[in-house]
């Protein structure tokens, strides 16, 4: 009789003492339903960058030298004038080297690459126009960006929330459901966004020197596409 009122009490306890939770959040009456989607916006690009520089040839590493800051002064000035300040000028390329092949064997070849941050976009064609003329003969770009990019793909991420949630919300009524709760949002960042222009190197440099062109036609930023993704956990429930 003791023994079968010990396995009674046992039997009671085991049925008060709660399961244990869901490792994924939902509840014993509930349904996990996981959705991925996705969020576009459309931003007006606030920066410019550009790589410009100088490349000069000469008999001596220091005349090669002397031309080259000379011309790169110049360039500097020239943007300075449009209202780019110093902290927007970064270093990308410095060399000095003896040339050992071709023609100009022998003589001595200095090379300067910056890249130049254009805040203010309506100057963008006038400062090719005025580097070009001041001596710049390596050019690249515009690479068109955001000062802001969080603040510029806020839409997007709001409308890939509303995406997911309303996918969830096709998915429960045709199970007979309704969402309960949100568990989770998991940012998956950006995706299809073109990577910037690799930098130009010293042999693309040679191949790319051109005369000064005319000059620049009217500069238009446009928009830019921005896609992000989202994973949302809903839990539904009847």
């Amino acid at each position: 009789m003791r023994h079968l009122i010990a396995v009674s009490l046992i039997l009671a306890a085991a049925a008060c003492t709660r399961a244990p939770a869901d490792p994924r959040g939902v509840g014993h009456d509930e349904t996990l339903l996981t959705v991925t989607a996705t969020g576009r916006a459309d931003s007006r690009p606030d920066e410019a960058r550009l790589q410009l520089g100088v490349q000069s040839q000469a008999a001596s590493a220091g005349e090669a030298s002397r031309l080259n800051r000379e011309k790169m002064d110049r360039v500097t000035s020239a943007l300075g004038r449009l209202g780019v300040r110093p902290r927007d000028f970064q270093t990308r390329n410095l060399s000095l080297q003896r040339i050992d092949y071709g023609p100009e064997r022998g003589r001595f070849r200095a090379h300067n690459v910056v890249e130049v941050t254009m805040r203010d976009l309506g100057k963008v064609g006038e400062a090719v126009t005025a580097v070009t003329e001041a001596g710049a003969n390596v050019m690249s770009g515009p690479d068109l960006r955001f000062s802001n990019r969080d603040a510029a793909n806020k839409s997007a991420y709001a409308a890939a929330y509303r995406n997911a949630r309303g996918r969830a919300e096709a998915y429960a009524g045709a199970a007979g459901l309704k969402i309960s709760r949100v568990l989770g949002i998991y940012d998956g960042g950006e995706y299809g966004t073109p990577e910037p222009p690799p930098y130009a190197s010293r042999d693309m440099v040679a191949q790319t020197a051109a005369p000064p062109p005319p000059p620049a036609a009217p500069f238009s930023p446009g928009t830019t596409t921005t896609e992000v993704r989202v994973r949302v956990d809903f839990a539904l429930e009847r």
